[in-house]
């Protein structure tokens, strides 16, 4: 469960205010840090600036005793109660102090040049220097107490985090008006996509596409649209192939059925009745059992059960069992196959041999089938060659059709309901392969290529 909310709007809004509180804040501690960089520059300039006035002041009297007489020369160097001034002797004598707080006097190292520091344990930053006048040796301390400085850099911390949190409102509010502008397009495509029903899958996105933030996005719908009212239409078209394939045989049963309960019949009319009747029920179990074929392999397409094939093994076997039909028409099976396969041996028997049935089917008389392998760049490709009319070329595209079938006439012997070559796409589908057709007036041949790996 994520903390973000559910609205794209907010999410943007919240991300705009966040970047805007980084930045703010990035910016705002810079000049915190060159204020207070600033601040405690100028103060160590103004302390040292006493203490050489005081240098000076000293070196232009008579004696320490006459500049103590006259506080007025030193007093206005000092602006406020912050300010603080010691001349202490060698002895540690305090022979001028200005220190209205009664701070006392801190405990400082020698420093024959000016020094500056702070004194521990207390808001006092000082500046002294040692000086000697004849044969006396003062020590000149200037200080400033930084409570000043700590509540002038207080209040501005205060205004800045003022300005942060204002800042963030506002960029909270700006994000989400922007936000919601600029999210507009996505509202109308979403609309416009929630308007496409069953009723309208002709209907697309194109005015999406000048957008190119929504171009790749409305391109995925069109594609989805088209691919989607393409299968609704092949489930429509397959819904009326069935209900027609179906109907074929049931209007035989019923009408024979019908013919024969006119009137009473021989015993030998009944039994050629019901050898009627169990063509149609075959042809009908044949039909189910290849809808449920094709049902099964569509589902299952993860769930195959490779295994090494050996393909001179399996035609072979293929061939024994299709050699009868093959002879009745003077048909040779010729195995050319070699080389292993690894995919689901169950399809791969059921993809040929529905193959080699189509190819006896259609093969002129007294010419062979020749089945053959080939291996291309890793790819294995099995092919099925028969001689005899060529399938026209408007044909070629619906071959794997559900129920489409080349010749009009629909109860041939051994028919597979216009499902067989379904079944053989299905397959090849589940595998990640594809069938090819290539026919000619050299012959037909039809291609099972399986990817490499």
């Amino acid at each position: 469960m994520t903390l973000w909310p559910r609205s794209l709007s907010l999410r943007l809004a919240l991300m705009f205010a966040l970047a805007s509180v980084l930045l703010l804040g990035v910016i705002g501690f810079y000049l915190y840090q060159s204020l207070q960089r600033e601040v405690a520059w100028r103060d160590d300039q103004a302390l040292l600036g006493r203490l050489q006035r005081m240098h000076a002041l000293i070196d232009d009297s008579d004696s320490i005793e006459a500049l103590r007489s006259q506080p007025h020369l030193y007093e206005n160097m000092l602006g406020n109660r912050d300010n603080l001034l010691w001349i202490i002797n060698a002895r540690g004598e305090l022979l001028i102090g200005i220190n209205p707080t009664g701070v006392p006097v801190p405990a400082l190292p020698p420093a024959p040049e000016a020094r500056l520091g702070d004194v521990p344990d207390s808001e006092l930053r000082v500046a002294w220097l040692d000086v000697t006048r004849g044969d006396r040796r003062l020590t000149m301390i200037a200080g400033k107490r930084l409570s000043e400085r700590e509540n002038m850099l207080g209040a501005y911390r205060l205004k800045l985090w003022i300005a942060l949190s204002f800042g963030a409102a506002l960029a909270f509010v700006l994000g989400w008006l922007v936000s919601q502008r600029g999210l507009r397009p996505v509202r109308q495509l979403a609309a416009r996509a929630a308007a496409i029903d069953v009723q309208h899958l002709h209907l697309r996105l194109d005015e999406f596409r000048e957008l190119s933030e929504l171009s790749a996005l409305s391109q995925a719908l069109n594609q989805m649209l088209s691919r989607l009212e393409a299968g609704f239409a092949q489930l429509s078209r397959f819904s009326e192939d069935l209900a027609h394939e179906m109907r074929t045989p049931l209007s035989n049963l019923m009408g024979q059925t019908q013919q024969a309960l006119g009137r009473v019949r021989s015993a030998e009319e009944y039994q050629n009745l019901l050898a009627s009747n169990q063509e149609e029920y075959e042809r009908l179990a044949r039909m189910i059992d290849s809808m449920l074929f094709l049902a099964r392999t569509e589902q299952s397409k993860g769930g195959l059960q490779r295994e090494a094939i050996d393909l001179q093994l399996l035609v072979a076997q293929l061939c024994d069992y299709f050699e009868g039909m093959g002879e009745e028409r003077g048909i040779q099976l010729i195995n050319q196959a070699a080389g292993e396969l690894h995919a689901d041996p169950q399809l791969v028997r059921r993809a040929l041999a529905n193959l080699i049935a189509n190819a006896l089917r259609y093969a002129a008389a007294d010419t062979p089938v020749v089945i053959s392998s080939s291996r291309e760049n890793g790819a294995l490709t099995l092919h099925v060659d028969n001689q005899g009319e060529p399938i026209a070329p408007q044909h070629l595209p619906h071959l794997f059709e559900r129920f489409y079938r080349c010749d009009p006439s629909r109860n041939q012997p051994g028919d597979s309901g216009g499902l067989g070559l379904a079944i053989v796409r299905s397959i090849m589908q589940a595998h990640g392969g594809r069938v090819e057709v290539r026919s000619d007036t050299d012959g037909t041949r039809f291609s099972l290529i399986f990817p490499a790996g």
